[in-house]
């Protein structure tokens, strides 16, 4: 028994130390990543369709994403060859950056990335949840988005005036940035995984089976883990409206920090890695002893909530910037709780079951709000101006925080049935 202790205490702490550096190697990458609407917006003069496009996409390769190592993430052994495959492939396109103008290569590179990037998180979760007791699966996930969060504060300081100053400076950022992150496949290889499993049954392809019903298949898993818990609907309900307000202004932001706050790349990166990583970076272990203190529905109303005040500011920065660096602040908080309960909720509310199948759930269900809400706020934007979208996305918010707490009230714990 002591030995098995061992063990485990051993597979944690590796898991646990490899995981926290792997998110400190991305960061740079990640935080260039999220540049990019508003670098083709200002630099390469991208239209306001082909921003929405990029903006739409992001969410929507979700549905894409859950088809990435669907068949590997049932199988232990394979899943630290899906995570490595999966960073490899997203990375290789950013060493083309200096070579290419046309702006759909980097609306399909930027896709290629987002989708890998969210297919792999089923994986990972699994990683986690095999290698490390409940209580601390969710401190270590919370203190990687952290520590990549420490990292979205300083490296935006240390480009900023690189973008400005020198012209297109991010086409050779990118490949720098994609060879730090690439350096991190050889600490996952370092991440044990338990062997003291029955391996999964072998799953028998017939001749019969066609590509619809392999297609189809995560969507019937989904419908039938969304029909046997009716806590987890309510999660997943919930969460599209949160989700879908958070979305819907998205598309005619490059154009309003542009267009209508004059920002530039200093500002912008400032205001949207700086100071949204300051307020995930101060709030996080807040939001770590929420998670562990109330319930999941109770916890998820408040990401939402803090949503319609980043909404507020973002229209009183109209007034005076100053508001656009507090409204940052504000998404900053939001995300630090809405990534818990986003990541966590799948092993939550599996409890003993495999949790890959409940985090598809999530995958698929960003997915859907993307075909919708981005879109639509394009549209919106054209008839009405992005102020306006901008408003309606914090009334939906406003609305998905009321219903979790309904739901909490309801509800005095989360039991999933089983």
């Amino acid at each position: 028994m002591d030995s098995e202790t061992t063990e485990k205490e051993i597979f944690a702490a590796r898991t646990h130390k490899a995981y926290l550096w792997i998110h400190a190697l991305s960061t740079p990458v990640w935080a260039l990543f999220n540049l990019l609407p508003f670098i083709l917006y200002k630099d390469l003069h991208a239209s306001v369709f082909q921003t929405a496009t990029l903006v739409t996409l992001k969410p929507l390769v979700s549905l894409l994403s859950v088809y990435w190592g669907a068949s590997l993430n049932k199988r232990r052994d394979l899943l630290l060859k899906n995570v490595i495959l999966a960073r490899i492939i997203s990375l290789i396109p950013f060493f083309f950056f200096p070579f290419v103008d046309n702006i759909w290569f980097f609306i399909a590179v930027f896709s290629l990335y987002m989708l890998l990037a969210r297919g792999v998180v089923p994986a990972w979760m699994e990683i986690l949840k095999l290698n490390l007791p409940k209580e601390r699966m969710g401190s270590t996930f919370a203190k990687g988005s952290l520590l990549g969060h420490c990292g979205n504060i300083i490296f935006p300081l240390l480009i900023g005036w690189l973008l400005d100053d020198y012209f297109q400076a991010w086409r050779w950022l990118f490949p720098l940035t994609a060879l730090i992150s690439m350096s991190a496949v050889f600490l996952t290889l370092k991440i044990p995984i338990p062997k003291d499993f029955k391996p999964e049954e072998p799953v028998v392809i017939t001749p019969s089976e066609s590509l619809t019903q392999r297609i189809l298949m995560p969507w019937k898993n989904s419908w039938q883990i969304l029909t046997s818990h009716a806590n987890y609907w309510k999660f997943q309900w919930g969460f599209m409206l949160g989700g879908a307000g958070t979305m819907l202004p998205h598309a005619v932001l490059p154009a309003f920090f542009v267009d209508i706050l004059n920002l530039s790349f200093t500002e912008f990166t400032f205001a949207f890695s700086c100071c949204k990583g300051i307020g995930l970076v101060l709030t996080t272990p807040i939001w770590i002893k929420l998670i562990n203190k109330i319930d999941i529905f109770r916890f998820s109303s408040w990401p939402p909530f803090w949503v319609c005040l980043y909404a507020i500011c973002l229209l009183s920065a109209q007034i005076h910037l100053g508001w656009l660096f507090v409204g940052y602040l504000c998404y900053g908080i939001m995300e630090g709780g809405s990534t818990l309960s986003w990541n966590l909720s799948g092993p939550i509310f599996s409890k003993e079951q495999d949790s890959p199948d409940f985090s598809n759930v999530n995958v698929l269900a960003v997915g859907i709000r993307a075909c919708i809400f981005p879109p639509l706020g394009a549209l919106l934007g054209q008839l009405l101006g992005a102020p306006t979208v901008i408003v309606m996305g914090g009334l939906l918010c406003m609305f998905a925080h009321l219903t979790f707490l309904s739901y909490s009230r309801s509800e005095k714990e989360v039991v999933v049935e089983a």
